[in-house]
């Protein structure tokens, strides 16, 4: 379950103030994969093997991400449902659009150095964008509209607020062909890094990634706990009688070494 300070924020905040949309030229009738060529030359471009991204690169050379979040501004499965048969060409949609929004914000905020503490509202809930003609803040795109409105655990796995303790931003997008075998992948991917997983036999602890604490509830109810849960994804099974513990999230900006402002 999400920290609750983030529900305490989105029902105190008093006001928000939009992004500005990219000034670009948006065919609204381009497929949602053709569209998502300019998101995937950006992550070709300057997203390493690692998930890691040169912020300040992509600064310097915006068009593609701004024809993408323009994109994004203009068109989604709420007002374009033709464009989007399946509910995989749906979610694969909102996972892209997510993660390129996050990216843009990144910039837009003059490359903060974490998302922590007091960042968090100032990231994730002032700010609002336009998905497909509706102003929404990333918290609420994230919690009520991709969450609640698909329903599947492994999402946590494919969304990236473009911080260390994020999964893995992939070079590719997500597509509605593939999906499922990439959300499986990338469910495996986290479940099997050091970084989220960690084993003390000594101790007899499991330390794992806060992830699995924010979204706690999901991961029990589709496997019975967490630790089951993430045993779904790997070959050499945790041990169920050891106690959980959570590691504090990272909320550094997960910049390319070398690339920091």
């Amino acid at each position: 379950m999400r920290s609750a300070l983030f529900g305490l924020l989105a029902v105190v905040l008093a006001g928000c103030y939009g992004v500005p949309t990219p000034r670009q030229t948006v065919d609204a009738d381009r497929t949602p994969e053709q569209a998502a060529e300019d998101w995937a030359t950006v992550l070709q471009t300057h997203v390493d093997e690692r998930g890691r991204t040169d912020f300040v690169g992509l600064s310097r050379a915006p068009a593609a991400l701004e024809r993408y979040v323009a994109y994004i501004a203009a068109v989604s499965p709420e007002n374009r449902p033709e464009l989007f048969p399946s509910e995989a060409d749906a979610l694969a949609y909102y996972i892209n659009a997510y993660n390129a929004l996050a990216m843009y914000n990144v910039i837009r905020q003059d490359f903060p150095y974490s998302l922590g503490s007091v960042q968090l509202v100032n990231f994730f809930v002032t700010p609002h964008f336009q998905v497909g003609g509706r102003s929404i803040n990333l918290l609420d795109l994230e919690r009520e509209v991709i969450i609640k409105g698909f329903g599947d655990p492994r999402i946590h796995f494919a969304v990236n607020c473009m911080v260390r303790d994020c999964p893995i931003l992939p070079q590719e997008p997500f597509e509605a062909a593939t999906l499922d075998a990439v959300l499986d992948r990338e469910a495996r991917r986290f479940a099997t890094e050091d970084r989220s997983v960690r084993v003390n036999p000594e101790a007899r602890t499991v330390e794992l990634n806060e992830i699995y604490a924010f979204y706690e509830d999901e991961f029990v109810a589709t496997a019975g706990s967490v630790v089951a849960y993430v045993n779904r994804y790997r070959d050499d099974p945790l041990p169920e009688d050891y106690d959980v513990d959570y590691r504090s999230y990272d909320w550094r900006v997960n910049y390319q070494p070398g690339t920091e402002p």
